[in-house]
């Protein structure tokens, strides 16, 4: 049995979520989906010019998790770019560095913020058993089902 999948680290979610070609309305467009954890090794290997021990270090995974990250991130930037494909971030795997962020209720499902005071058990039904919370693509929390 494979072991859990670790969530790295981000420090802050991007302050934009969606770049497309100027001038074509995004209807029209094909969609690829950058996670927000491969939007961070981005920036930090990229933007901030930390090297991938380093970067790895910031993410709390391990160098070659990182390489795997990073690599899948330039190849779908790269090919948003060169095909003309609207590029969206968001979900993955991540949970953000200040504490802040959502957990889910295994029980009964509802979401917890993370910045509330109590955030050790569900405000919906009491139960202590609360897990990060995975996005599928379209999905945000507080979206409706």
């Amino acid at each position: 049995m494979p072991r859990r999948k670790r969530h790295r680290l981000v420090t802050k979610e991007p302050p934009v979520s969606v770049y497309k070609p100027a001038g074509i309305p995004v209807r029209e467009l094909e969609e690829i989906l950058i996670t927000i954890d491969e939007f961070e090794a981005l920036r930090l290997a990229d933007f901030e010019g930390l090297s991938q021990r380093d970067a790895s270090t910031a993410m709390q995974i391990s160098q070659p998790t990182f390489n795997r990250v990073l690599s899948s991130a330039r190849h779908k930037v790269a090919s948003g770019l060169v095909q003309g494909f609207v590029l969206r971030i968001e979900g993955g795997r991540y949970r953000l560095a200040d504490g802040t962020g959502i957990l889910e209720c295994i029980d009964c499902g509802a979401s917890v913020d993370m910045s509330l005071k109590d955030k050790s058990t569900c405000q919906a039904c009491g139960s202590t058993k609360l897990r990060w919370l995975r996005w599928e693509k379209g999905k945000r929390p507080g979206d409706k089902k």
